[in-house]
């Protein structure tokens, strides 16, 4: 004859101890805060818990249609709260497939902020280091122009900006001109001459222009 085990209502619900549902309480609590990890919530939103999977799901979405440096995945990786290994694993791997190339990051860069915005090689090298570009990366790119290049493009700048300062005395206009060069990394001496040159072609008198701005 089987004896049947007769369970203590209480450990069969432990809801039904207490009149007041404690058990039940302590449950929904217990829930409540799961949902609230971040853990939970990446489960909800579907993302893995495996953190090289995870870093790998970020960077791709990253470079969807926009290349970007190895230290700026390696930042949102950083904020995302991504173990530095497993950071340091896919950022490798990256690199290695051709993914991440911050040497051909940089020769785009140079070509279209040069060609598309005008700017010069200084002011090149500032943006480049801000995206975390090695030193000896952004010698390379920004070494594609020459002082030659620098000048006609600088000239270029001019002659689309001098319409608009027409009526303003000389001064006014070698400052604004200048001014604008000056913002885009150009040096003084190249400026001063660049605007100069377009004044006289304009037919102002230049004299005493020699002076740095």
């Amino acid at each position: 004859m089987t004896r049947r085990t007769e369970w203590p209502e209480s450990a069969a619900d432990p809801g039904a101890a207490s009149g007041s549902g404690g058990g039940a309480g302590r449950r929904s609590r217990s829930r409540s805060s799961d949902s609230g990890s971040p853990s939970s919530s990446r489960a909800e939103k579907g993302e893995p818990r495996d953190p090289v999977e995870r870093a790998r799901n970020i960077c791709l979405r990253l470079l969807t249609g926009t290349p970007r440096t190895r230290k700026q995945l390696a930042d949102a990786l950083r904020k995302r709260e991504i173990p530095d290994e497993a950071a340091e694993e896919v950022l490798f791997r990256f690199e290695d497939v051709g993914l991440i190339d911050d040497a051909a990051f940089a020769d785009a860069w140079v070509e279209s902020r040069h060609h598309g915005r005008g700017l010069a090689r200084r002011a090149l090298v500032r943006e480049l280091r801000t995206k975390g570009v090695d030193a000896a990366v952004i010698d390379e790119a920004v070494g594609q122009l020459d002082s030659e290049q620098e000048e006609e493009t600088a000239r270029e700048l001019v002659a689309r900006k001098l319409r608009s300062t027409r009526g303003l005395d000389r001064d006014k206009r070698l400052r604004r001109l200048a001014g604008m060069l000056a913002r885009k990394g150009y040096g003084e001496g190249m400026a001063l001459r660049v605007v100069r040159r377009a004044l006289e072609e304009e037919g102002e008198d230049t004299e005493g222009l020699d002076e740095p701005f």
